[in-house]
């Protein structure tokens, strides 16, 4: 794979801001720019992004694998991530992601049919006292996410 010039730039940008000596130092950043720009990081991209920061191709699939915000396949329009770990799973985490599976008929980790939304399960958001709670689009966080309040968000972004 061969990133644009535009990419490299990015890329560049990144890795000066590490010693010359620490350029696998910037392998989060220019993952995100490559999600950015392509929707999610392939096996390509990482093996790209590797050689790019001359480091071994199983070090940046760590990353990608580790952390949820980088997709690994294409996703929707919309990411739905609901928070399911222990603490919101005690104030309806689990109850929270089946309601938003069955209004918009996709099983966890699964896209709609139009490409619109793709929701996941998530790992701890770190707003426990605020559950259950979402992210959406990696991006923006919302708490105490009621079935009145998904329904609401879903209806809401659907029409948006």
């Amino acid at each position: 794979m061969n990133f644009s010039d535009q990419t490299l730039a990015r890329f560049a940008k990144e890795v000066a801001k590490y010693p010359a000596d620490q350029k696998p130092s910037a392998v989060m950043a220019c993952l995100a720019i490559v999600q950015q720009e392509q929707g999610h990081v392939s096996r390509e991209a990482e093996e790209a992004v590797a050689a790019y920061l001359g480091m071994p191709p199983i070090a940046v699939h760590e990353v990608t694998t580790f952390y949820n915000m980088y997709n690994q396949q294409p996703v929707g329009k919309f990411k739905l991530n609901v928070c399911t770990n222990l603490p919101c799973q005690l104030r309806d985490g689990q109850s929270a992601l089946d309601h938003v599976c069955r209004k918009l008929g996709v099983e966890p980790y699964g896209t709609t049919a139009d490409g619109k939304f793709t929701v996941q399960p998530s790992e701890c958001l770190g707003a426990c006292a605020d559950a259950p709670v979402m992210l959406v689009n990696d991006r923006q966080m919302l708490s105490f996410m009621s079935p009145e309040r998904l329904d609401e968000l879903v209806d809401t972004l659907q029409k948006g």
